[in-house]
């Protein structure tokens, strides 16, 4: 009899597994994502970095970097088998021009996946920037760019001793064709595939479908369950899809109580082990990594109380103003126009209909906070210097961050509806990448909505 329980209690747990995944889009084994890895990367190289690297004028582009000091770039070039650079690692990207196909090597030890071919050999010459000067001047190229900026992190990737390694080899009349390659990394960051969007609804549906698991009575036990109890889960869940993340997810409460929201606070002092009650209004900021690409979600949910079925009506009024926030802002979305003044024009338009808006919205890919043009900061409602100046293009990707602020009279305070969702920027317009939230989730979730 024993046996016979056990089998059954077996099967019942195999089917609430199997139902519990059968929720979440197939997620592709550590072999078949190196695969993608790979053919996306081909892709890339061969199709989409010709024109970056024509567009910005550039027609040698250097990326250097040591093994566990990885330039940012670099890391977005390596094959899917290297975790690392090895050693140092240097990739040389040569245009010739004339409708030519790109050029790519190695100056290394070893071929660097199928796109990047050896192109030094120890034995003959020892010393690796030497040899990587002797290509260089037999290429002759017109403008030599390294990853060098002041102002976006993950285009400053070139080391000072590697730097200085560089130019001592160079001749002089070589070392004045050095020049930044900033704008030509941010678009190699920033510019999306047509692959790699195909795709990207599945990344994107995969962390909605992880908030709507955590948002729900499956996790959450009002009255037990805490805010850090639903965050461990969601670290958790994450690793049993086998996937990644770029950031601690947070869980947070508002209500009915003298707290106030404090941006400042918020981010720098997360409230750790608050019970979770019904008529409190939760909130989450939560992302994953998988195959490369990145996401970026806040969304809420409220704790019904007993006898409710729905969220009260000034909940569900103040999280609609979080969504007209969300219109203004990529209403605003034109080819062109640099950070800065899409974030202007967002906000006057949304101020003008009455709402008290907070924009920080930032691109997103290989990267979770990356390069390309940033619209706002939270402290920074002005504008951001030289970020935000920076223009926005097509084929681009964005996490729509952003809060509306307001008043709620039945609780005599005021709340934050704060929204973060990934979109998509091409010559068609501005689209969410899977959608966005634009209703309360619940929980528990009614079993009889109408009540009876």
């Amino acid at each position: 009899m024993q046996k016979i329980l056990t089998f059954i209690f077996s099967i019942i747990v195999a089917g609430q597994v199997l139902a519990q995944d059968m929720s979440v889009p197939k997620i592709l084994t550590q072999r078949e994502q190196a695969e993608v890895i790979d053919r996306w990367l081909e892709e890339r190289i061969k199709y989409l970095l010709p024109d970056l690297m024509r567009r910005e004028g550039l027609d040698m582009w250097l990326i250097i970097a040591r093994e566990y000091n990885e330039d940012p770039v670099i890391r977005t070039m390596l094959p899917a088998t290297w975790l690392a650079a090895r050693r140092r690692t240097i990739l040389v990207v040569y245009d010739p021009g004339q409708g030519k196909e790109l050029e790519t090597y190695a100056i290394a030890r070893y071929n660097v996946g199928t796109m990047f071919k050896m192109a030094w050999n120890p034995t003959i010459q020892p010393d690796q920037f030497k040899a990587l000067s002797r290509l260089i001047q037999e290429k002759n190229p017109k403008k030599i760019g390294i990853n060098k900026s002041e102002h976006f992190a993950q285009t400053d990737g070139i080391t000072s001793n590697e730097y200085d390694q560089l130019m001592n080899v160079l001749p002089k009349n070589f070392q004045q064709k050095v020049v930044s390659a900033e704008k030509l990394a941010i678009g190699w960051l920033e510019t999306r595939t047509e692959s790699e969007m195909i795709v990207y609804q599945q990344i994107v549906r995969i962390a909605h479908q992880i908030i709507q698991e955590a948002f729900s009575d499956k996790v959450i036990q009002p009255g037990i369950t805490s805010t850090d109890d639903v965050v461990w889960w969601m670290r958790e869940r994450i690793k049993e899809l086998k996937l990644d993340t770029w950031f601690h997810p947070s869980v947070s409460i508002q209500r009915q109580d003298p707290e106030s929201f404090d941006h400042l606070r918020s981010f720098s002092e997360r409230p750790g082990e608050q019970v979770i009650l019904p008529g409190d209004l939760i909130h989450t900021d939560f992302g994953i990594t998988y195959l490369r690409l990145n996401t970026d979600t806040q969304q809420h949910a409220y704790i019904l109380k007993p006898g409710e079925t729905e969220p009260p009506k000034f909940l569900q009024d103040a999280f609609a103003e979080g969504n007209k926030v969300q219109d203004a802002l990529t209403s605003n979305f034109i080819v062109g126009k640099s950070g800065n003044e899409i974030l202007k024009a967002a906000l006057d338009q949304s101020k003008a209909a009455g709402l008290k808006p907070s924009i920080y919205t930032h691109p997103i890919g290989y990267y979770g906070h990356a390069s390309g043009p940033t619209i706002g900061m939270w402290d920074q409602q002005d504008g951001v210097p030289f970020n935000g100046d920076y223009p926005l293009y097509h084929n681009t990707a964005y996490s729509i961050e952003l809060n509306a602020s307001v008043f709620i009279k039945e609780w005599n305070k005021e709340i934050r509806i704060m929204l973060e969702e990934d979109g998509y920027f091409d010559k068609t317009g501005f689209r969410y990448i899977d959608g966005r939230q634009k209703e309360l989730m619940v929980i528990p979730r009614p079993m009889f909505p109408n009540g009876k």
